[in-house]
């Protein structure tokens, strides 16, 4: 009977967890971010990776969560399926990056003595936007942007298209897609921190 009860409280715990992240309840987001980020880096770290990819993975692993718990894309089964069900995006995710051509074309690059790795750092900075106590500003920022900004991060963030995809779609050449990019982070950022 006690191991029946325990069953329940826990499904009703992972029901509530669930509508607090569709709600962008800002605790509970903070807290499945800090519980399982660690983990993602240790795994990326041990897998070729470096500790600003493993931020970056983690991130874009935490907004397709979080989208798909909005969208009911995810039910939790458990407390702990919704920590398990990021941790397996995340993997997937750097393990298709490992697979990707970008992955093989920095590695050749860094070879060159980093000759031209794209806009790494403006990629870092507009990463450094999602941190912990910005996740809720962020996700009420989007909602702010206009139409283009959010169909272009849409494109890349969610849809996990390349710039030049999104170049094609757009009709622009892919420098001007990638700083269109950055324009929209950088407003995205702006609206952020407006609101914290």
């Amino acid at each position: 009977m006690q191991k029946i009860e325990s069953q329940l409280n826990t499904e009703t715990e992972s029901t509530q967890i669930i509508e607090l992240i569709k709600i962008n309840d800002e605790g509970v987001l903070k807290t499945l971010y800090h519980s399982n980020f660690h983990k993602i880096e240790a795994f990326i770290l041990k897998n070729s990776g470096t500790k600003e990819q493993a931020k970056d993975i983690f991130q874009e692993a935490f907004i397709a969560v979080w989208k798909n718990v909005k969208t009911n894309k995810f039910q939790a089964q458990t407390n702990h399926s919704i920590n398990g069900y990021l941790y397996t995006i995340s993997k997937n995710k750097w393990m298709d990056y490992l697979r990707s051509k970008h992955h093989k074309k920095t590695v050749v690059t860094s070879k060159l003595n980093h000759f031209e790795i794209s806009d790494k750092n403006a990629l870092d900075k507009d990463d450094d936007i999602l941190k912990e106590n910005r996740l809720q500003g962020v996700m009420e920022a989007f909602k702010s942007l206009g139409l283009p900004c959010k169909n272009l991060l849409t494109k890349f963030y969610f849809e996990k298209k390349s710039m030049n995809i999104i170049a094609k779609e757009l009709q622009l050449d892919p420098a001007s897609a990638r700083n269109k990019k950055y324009r929209c982070m950088k407003k995205l950022r702006e609206l952020a921190l407006k609101d914290n």
